[in-house]
C-alpha cells in the first residue's frame, strides 16, 4: 500500500531512523579505541552482508543477477567501500559532529551531478541552497576548536571526500539500477562487493588491526554499526520508499547532521563552535531546500 503523505506513523519511524544515523559517527568513535577503523568498516560491512542475505534467502529474493546489473552492483559496492574507508578513516582525525556535517555534503553532490548527467535541471530553491550549504560547510571547515591536532584537517577532507564518493554512489544507482533492480538487491550490492576494497585497504594502510582490549562497550558499538544501522535501519528505510513518497522522505534527512552534532557534544564533549553551529544551520536549510518539492496531487503522481 502506498501513501501520497507522510503521516504520522511514518515521521515517526523517520524520527528514529535519523537519530539511529546521528548518534552513529559516536558509536564509530568508540569503536577506534580498540579496532583500527578501517578494519571496523569491514567487520560493519560482513556482518550486515550476512544479514542481508539471510534475509534475501528468508523471503525468496534471488541474490544475484547474472547480466550487466551485476557489474553495476559491483561498481556500487566498490565506490560503497571507498566512501567507508574514507569516513572510517576520517573519523580518526576529526570530530564526530564536524565529520556529520561534512558527510552530508553528499546530497549537494547527487544535486549538481543530477544536473549534469541525469537530465534533473537545479531550479532557483536547489540553486540557493546549494550556495547556503556550501558557505555553511566553509564555516565548519574554517570555525575549528581553539584546540585541536593539525591533523584534523586531514580527517575533515577524508570525510568530504567521502561525501563524494557517496553522491557518486547515489546517482550510479539512479542512472543503472534504480528501474531495474529490487532496492534489497541494491543494499546486498553495496555491502558484499565492498567487502574486497575495504579489505585490500585495511591490509595496507593499517598494521594492526586490534589495538585494545574488546570491551563490552566496543563489541556493542560494532553491533550497533553492522546490525542495528547498517541492516535493520536501512532494510527499514527500504521499505519507507515503498509506502511514502521518496521526496517527502528525503526532506527529514537535514535531521541527520543535526543528531550527529548533538551526539558528539553529548557523548564525547567535543566543541560546539560557533562556525559549528551556524555552519549546521546552514548545511541543513540547504539538504531541506535542495529535497523540497511541491506536493503532487494525488491523481498526477504515478504508483
Amino acid at each position: 500500500m502506498t501513501k501520497d503523505r507522510i503521516d504520522l506513523a511514518g515521521f515517526t519511524i523517520i524520527l528514529v531512523l535519523t537519530l539511529l544515523w546521528g548518534v552513529n559517527y559516536f558509536a564509530i568513535k568508540v569503536t577506534t579505541d580498540s579496532l583500527s577503523p578501517v578494519f571496523t568498516s569491514l567487520l560493519r560491512s560482513i556482518i550486515a552482508s550476512v544479514l542481508g542475505i539471510g534475509y534475501c534467502l528468508a523471503v525468496k529474493q534471488p541474490l544475484f543477477h547474472r547480466d550487466i546489473r551485476l557489474f553495476h552492483g559491483l561498481m556500487v559496492g566498490l565506490l560503497f567501500g571507498a566512501e567507508f574507508v574514507c569516513l572510517y578513516l576520517g573519523m580518526l582525525y576529526t570530530n564526530a559532529a564536524r565529520a556529520a556535517v561534512f558527510l552530508y555534503l553528499s546530497p549537494f553532490v547527487v544535486a549538481v551531478g543530477a544536473h549534469l548527467f541525469l537530465g534533473e535541471r537545479l531550479n532557483a530553491i536547489k540553486s540557493v541552497s546549494l550556495v547556503l550549504a556550501f558557505f555553511g560547510l566553509y564555516l565548519v571547515f574554517m570555525g575549528k576548536p581553539a584546540l585541536h591536532a593539525k591533523s584534523m584537517l586531514l580527517g575533515d577532507v577524508l570525510e568530504i571526500v567521502a561525501a563524494v564518493f557517496w553522491g557518486a554512489t547515489t546517482l550510479y544507482i539512479k542512472r543503472y539500477l534504480a528501474q531495474t533492480v529490487h532496492p534489497i538487491n541494491t543494499f546486498v550490492y553495496q555491502l558484499v562487493f565492498s567487502i574486497p576494497i575495504m579489505l585490500v585497504a585495511a591490509f595496507f594502510i593499517e598494521p594492526v588491526w586490534v589495538k585494545g582490549d574488546l570491551s563490552g562497550g566496543i563489541i556493542l558499538s560494532l553491533f550497533y554499526q553492522s546490525v542495528i544501522v547498517a541492516f535493520v535501519s536501512y532494510l527499514v528505510w527500504f521499505k519507507l520508499i515503498h509506502v511514502y513518497p521518496v521526496a517527502s522522505l528525503s526532506v527529514f534527512t537535514f535531521l541527520t547532521p543535526i543528531f550527529g552534532v548533538a551526539s558528539g557534544v553529548i557523548f564525547l564533549n567535543e566543541d560546539l563552535t560557533k562556525g559549528l553551529v551556524i555552519g549546521l544551520i546552514c548545511v541543513c536549510i540547504g539538504i531541506y531546500g535542495t529535497n523540497y518539492r511541491k506536493s503532487e496531487r494525488p491523481a498526477a503522481r504515478a504508483t
